[in-house]
């Protein structure tokens, strides 16, 4: 038991230290344990976005094509998108983020094969529904939404912490 304990964490510091993929310059980030407390971190006192999306979530990809016209409209909108695709699927997960060409948007994907450890560190009220999307405002507060967003929604939001009319 504890050589497979070992084992497990020998395999998260390798792929956390390999290099991350690249998506037209753009890095895919590899997401394991600490990945979100590092996001978060790194952007406190500031507006941000990030939003969790999946390879075969329809929704996902309505979202992720109107995420795409806000960081044109709005460039100086801080998103993050996390991919909960397997690891193993970066090729495909980078395929879909080119074709949805987010600008300068951080990319991540989750690689871990514990999603439900990844989920919980994330927030222990999500279960895993997609697409869920965390608006953290200047502020400090934070909300969370699943399911389909509402552009106009979303721009109010935006509009609101950049202080944009």
């Amino acid at each position: 038991m504890r050589r497979l304990g070992f084992l497990a964490g020998l395999y998260l510091t390798v792929l956390s230290l390999a290099p991350a993929s690249t998506l037209a310059g753009q890095e895919i980030k590899p997401f394991v344990r600490g990945s979100y407390q590092q996001i978060v971190s790194a952007r406190q006192g500031k507006p941000f976005v990030i939003n969790f999306w999946s390879l075969s979530c329809g929704y996902c990809k309505v979202e992720l094509s109107m995420f795409k016209d806000l960081v044109r409209k709005y460039p100086q909108l801080d998103l993050v998108v996390v991919s909960t695709d397997a690891y193993e699927e970066m090729e495909s997960v980078s395929g879909t983020l080119e074709i949805f060409s987010l600008g300068k948007s951080e990319t991540w994907l989750f690689a871990d094969s514990n999603t439900d450890r990844l989920r919980f560190e994330i927030d222990k009220r999500w279960y895993g529904e997609l697409p869920r999307t965390y608006f953290f405002g200047a502020d400090g507060k934070t909300g969370a939404f699943s399911g389909k967003l509402e552009q106009k929604d979303v721009e109010q939001w935006i509009k609101q912490q950049y202080g944009l009319r």
